[in-house]
This record gives C-alpha cells, sequence and structure tokens, in this order.
C-alpha cells in the first residue's frame, strides 16, 4: 500500500476545517450575528439610506468598470506573455505581481502623485477637461491597479497548457485567426475568465487603501462602501457597519455563485467539444 506523505483524511480534514472555521467561517458568522441584532426595520433604514445607496453605486460600477477593463487587458497582457518572447519579458512578467506585494495605500498615493492636477499624467489631462483624481474614474483606475494580477495569473497558465495541435487544426481546416481565437481558444479559456473576473470583482468591492487617496471620499459622490463602513466604525456604530458590510458579503457571496454556475456550464460545453 502506498504510504502518504502527508497524515491520514481524519487529521488532514480536522486541521483544514479548524482554520476554516476560524479564519474564514468565525468572522462572517459574527457579521452575520451583529447585522442580525438589528430588527428588520432598523436594518433596511440603515441599508437603504440615501449616503448608503450613493456608497453602493460608487462603489458597484466602479468595479464594473474596472473588472471590464481587466478582462480584455488582463487577458492581452496574459497572451502576451505567454505567447511572444521579448527583452524585459521576465520584468514585466514579475511587474504583473506587484499590487500583491504593494502595500494598498502605497498604490494609492503614488496614484494620486500621478493623476493629481500637478502630477505627472493630470498635468497634461486636466487641461484637456480630463479630471481623474477625485472623481470615479480614479476610483476605477485604483481598482484595475489592485485587481488586475487576478485576471493575468487565472488565465497564463490555461494559455500556457493549450494543446497547439488544436490551433494547427483549425489553421489547415481554413480558419481564420479570429474563427480560431472565438471559436478554439476562448470557450477553453472561458472557465478561468470567468474565475479571473469573479475574483477581480470581488477583490474591487473590498478594495479599502488604494481607493481613500485618490477618490477624495465625498459622500454622495466619491464615497465608496469600504469607506463608509470604517466611518460607522469609528463612530461606534458597530451595527450600522456590521449592516452595511453585509450588503456587500450578500452582493460577493450572489456574484460567486452566479459565476461558479457560469464555469460548471461552461466546463460542460467544452467538455462536449
Amino acid at each position: 500500500m502506498r504510504r502518504n506523505v502527508l497524515p491520514g483524511l481524519r487529521l488532514s480534514l480536522g486541521v483544514t476545517l479548524f482554520y476554516v472555521g476560524l479564519i474564514v467561517v468565525l468572522p462572517l458568522a459574527a457579521l452575520a450575528f451583529k447585522a442580525a441584532s438589528l430588527g428588520p426595520a432598523d436594518y433596511w433604514r440603515i441599508v437603504s439610506s440615501d449616503r448608503a445607496l450613493a456608497s453602493y453605486q460608487v462603489t458597484v460600477l466602479s468595479a464594473f468598470g474596472a473588472t471590464l477593463f481587466n478582462l480584455f487587458f488582463g487577458l492581452a497582457l496574459a497572451w502576451v506573455l505567454t505567447r511572444y518572447s521579448f527583452p524585459g519579458k521576465r520584468l514585466v512578467d514579475a511587474m504583473v505581481d506587484l499590487p500583491f506585494a504593494l502595500p494598498t495605500a502605497v498604490a494609492g498615493i503614488a496614484l494620486t502623485a500621478l493623476f493629481s492636477a500637478n502630477g505627472w499624467f493630470g498635468s497634461i489631462l486636466e487641461p484637456l477637461g480630463i479630471r481623474v483624481a477625485y472623481t470615479p474614474i480614479g476610483i476605477m483606475i485604483a481598482m484595475c491597479f489592485t485587481s488586475l494580477p487576478f485576471i493575468v495569473r487565472t488565465v497564463q497558465p490555461v494559455l500556457e497548457d493549450l494543446d497547439p495541435a488544436l490551433e494547427e487544426a483549425a489553421q489547415s481546416l481554413g480558419g481564420s485567426d479570429w474563427t480560431i481565437f472565438r471559436k478554439v481558444i476562448l470557450p477553453l479559456l472561458t472557465p478561468a475568465l470567468l474565475a479571473g473576473v469573479s475574483l477581480s470583482f470581488a477583490r474591487s468591492l473590498g478594495e479599502f487603501g488604494a481607493i481613500i487617496f485618490i477618490a477624495g471620499n465625498q459622500p454622495m459622490s466619491t464615497e465608496i462602501t469600504a469607506l463608509l463602513i470604517f466611518i460607522r466604525l469609528e463612530e461606534y456604530d458597530y451595527q450600522a457597519a456590521a449592516a452595511i458590510a453585509s450588503v456587500l458579503l450578500i452582493t460577493a457571496f450572489v456574484m460567486l455563485g452566479v459565476t461558479n454556475w457560469l464555469q460548471a456550464r461552461a466546463l460542460r460545453y467544452t467538455a462536449r467539444g
């Protein structure tokens, strides 16, 4: 009988479930319990206030815009890193992971310095009537910066493992480059793209440090939901903070559920193909 390097199933599963419960389930349960301590009327009053609704709108629309941009740019970047060789490729590949290692506050300060009215980019854009810092555009740029690696790193391994024979067969049958990408490559990439999109969107929803410096944090205009939660915590209004946080939590769960369903459909379609 083959000897397992790791301990037996019961011990491994027990340790895994203990850490999942301690690090993931327990904080989420505490959040749900705190939000549930409010009555239905108070809960609805808090989560549907004008300021909260405005923060949801800013956060979700900015996250959607950033994720949409990262979907195309991240796919293109993963394609270039996988299919081409060029000077500095290793440096570019390493820089993709920079948002993972860089403190988000540092990223926020750097973006603000670049896009402020007297910054390198801002001084060029402001005379053209394009204002980035302290606007929703700045929020989207900060979200793009922090969430781009999720799409690149989920798509890149799949591109590297694609069998070149599939593309060669499609070319031998007279398929154009666009037809081969759309009918051969894209279906195989769809599950990875969906996973990357869901992670990117979830990261954008909860991003805080990189945004507060460039957003301006104006209520009803550029205030994100994470900042509103932080403000409620500073006011010692823990129930209101938990109630607003639960909205983000529910949104993330719904989004992940839909994404997993789409991934399952894409995998079934790929298997049939």
